[in-house]
């Protein structure tokens, strides 16, 4: 069969789309990431595109506790958190293509009319914008060669953002209706005053995404408690799909489970089944069950009964997670993206929480995150107030982060860390103030500061990159920071080239200021040594301390490249010597 969308390649190309219902949260992104990895385990070749309805061109701008974390790819695009979901349980690298916006595919097709790309055409927004994403689409799909492609829509069915996506799925599936699929997720509440699961909202949802032109395949039932049989054939009648199309997606204790959750209920034999797709290459997922099984640490081979779906690592994962964690450890994460309203909001810091339970489940440790406001340590900056909320943690981690607010509790808490020997990890931000903390406390430069926070400071320690100066004075903000992998070169004998087992690695960036070099040799005098730079030696990448413990911050950011099968090394280490200080002080 020849079809449009494999013009390049002739390979059949199949699409599945994800779209949401009845409210946002539901899980669209986690859904999108299990199918993937499902079908990965089958064999094929997957890609995943997230397509986001907002305005801006790219996540970069926004505020990360409206918007949560602003996830990097390899290739330097700031994108939705939910691509770093794809990439860990993809276990796969995306790029730019793998991401869209609204600001970003209205500002191609303008651009394009602007240049007479649609030869005078009159440009509308029905066919052309459409026209547009499916070739984003399109383009994702060639490049990674890939047999699935996931979309995943933001946003809710019957909302004015996302109609013009759902357009284009439904354009692409009037030309080749064999190779699409539509998977709605919605949510069944279960109200506690009247304590059954109702399934109204879902049907309503059903019916609008019936009014974009869309019928579902699938639906993806997310609720509190697994849906029954009877809840199952109401929605069958309702929303026009067999019983065996309703699949129950009830809460569990890890998105890791997830995975398994849906094999269990067929949706990789259902959507298999809809798109005519055999599986055929069993033997590459046992070798790639094995390889991942080797790296944490699961078992040395496979046994015979590993199941050619290649779930074992995923079951081995989940069973380390439940059953497999012996000890506790608790890390805390000392931050201000924390609070929206009378709610506490931890999808700012999603990646590093992420790498921290990786890194713990593979040393056989529970973590348990301890959110610190670094805000409240400004208020009384005496010693007995740091040394009550500190004092029962086994590790400190300073993430990422902009602005002057919080700066100085963050700074105490890395003195309070390096004078009683805590276990440390500062990431991006979290480096740029142990920096800070030394030059004051212990070289004695009164008044040491970032330009950043003081533009007029004696000793800028930390200061605007030379690329970002130009673009600052022209208020070039959006996509313009150092961004995605660069190489970092490490030094000789230092803890940071012990536990990457490398001399030089790639790691992602997001900042604008860096470590002034003028100051690289007074902090290496007060034991803060430069233990990764770049290929020059100008840029610091990586700081640590010799004496202590484990004292290492980053101005990459580590925890972009964790995944469950393959936890950071650095972030191994914080953790293990975190464990260690736990068993030290009982």
């Amino acid at each position: 069969m020849q079809h449009d969308q494999n013009h390049a390649s002739g390979k059949r190309r199949t699409y599945i789309f994800v779209v949401g219902g009845v409210m946002s949260g539901v899980g669209k992104g986690i859904a999108t990431a299990s199918i993937g990895a499902l079908l990965s385990a089958r064999g094929f070749r997957v890609t995943a595109v997230k397509i986001d309805p907002y305005l801006n061109v790219d996540p970069g701008t926004l505020n990360p506790v409206e918007h949560g974390e602003v996830f990097v790819t390899h290739d330097g695009l700031e994108t939705d958190q939910d691509l770093g979901n794809y990439e860990r349980f993809l276990n796969r690298d995306l790029g730019r293509l793998n991401c869209m916006t609204s600001g970003s595919v209205f500002q191609a097709v303008i651009e394009r009319e602007r240049a007479l790309g649609y030869g005078g055409k009159t440009v509308e927004m029905v066919p052309h914008v459409p026209m547009e994403v499916i070739s984003r689409i399109q383009n994702a799909a060639e490049k990674d060669d890939a047999d699935v492609t996931l979309i995943e829509i933001g946003g809710t069915v019957g909302e004015y953002q996302n109609l013009l996506y759902l357009e284009a799925c439904r354009m692409m599936r009037l030309e080749n209706p064999g190779d699409i699929l539509v998977v709605l997720v919605s949510y069944l509440p279960v109200p506690q005053n009247i304590g059954e699961m109702k399934t109204k909202p879902t049907q309503h949802a059903a019916r609008m995404l019936n009014g974009a032109g869309l019928q579902p395949d699938l639906l993806l039932c997310r609720s509190t408690h697994a849906v029954d049989e009877p809840r199952k054939k109401k929605l069958s009648i309702a929303c026009n799909v067999s019983v065996d199309d309703v699949i129950s997606a009830p809460d569990v204790d890890t998105i890791y489970a997830v995975p398994i959750n849906f094999e269990r209920e067929g949706i990789t034999d259902r959507i298999l089944d809809k798109l005519r797709l055999t599986s055929s290459k069993p033997q590459p997922e046992k070798e790639l069950s094995r390889q991942i099984s080797l790296q944490i640490g699961l078992r040395s081979e496979p046994t015979e009964e590993t199941p050619v779906h290649g779930l074992s690592a995923w079951e081995d994962l989940n069973e380390r997670i439940k059953n497999g964690t012996s000890r506790t450890v608790r890390i805390g994460i000392v931050g201000k993206y924390f609070s929206t309203g009378d709610f506490v909001l931890t999808d700012s810091y999603l990646s590093v929480l992420e790498a921290i339970k990786h890194a713990s489940w593979h040393l056989h440790a529970r973590p348990e995150i301890v959110w610190l406001n670094s805000e409240e340590f400004e208020k009384d900056l005496a010693p007995h107030v740091l040394h009550s909320a500190l004092t029962e943690l086994d590790g400190i981690l300073i993430p990422g982060g902009f602005g002057t607010r919080g700066i100085e509790g963050k700074i105490s808490t890395i003195k309070y860390a390096r004078e009683n020997n805590v276990p440390y990890l500062g990431l991006c931000y979290g480096m740029q103030l142990a920096c800070l903390e030394t030059a004051r406390h212990l070289a004695g430069l009164v008044g040491a500061n970032s330009t950043e926070m003081n533009k007029e400071t004696n000793h800028p320690v930390v200061h605007l990159m030379n690329e970002q100066q130009e673009r600052m004075k022209n208020v070039d903000y959006g996509g313009s920071m150092r961004l995605g992998a660069y190489p970092c070169h490490l030094k000789a004998d230092s803890r940071a080239r012990a536990l990457y087992d490398t001399d030089t690695v790639q790691e992602r960036h997001r900042h604008r200021f860096e470590l002034n070099p003028e100051y690289h040799n007074v902090l290496a005098e007060n034991g803060l040594i430069i233990s990764g730079a770049s290929r020059d030696g100008t840029l610091a990448e990586i700081v640590e301390r010799p004496d202590h413990p484990f004292f290492i911050a980053t101005q990459f950011h580590p925890e972009f490249l964790s995944r469950p099968f393959r936890p950071q090394p650095l972030f191994v280490g914080f953790l293990q010597a975190s464990i260690e200080r736990r068993s030290e002080e009982k």
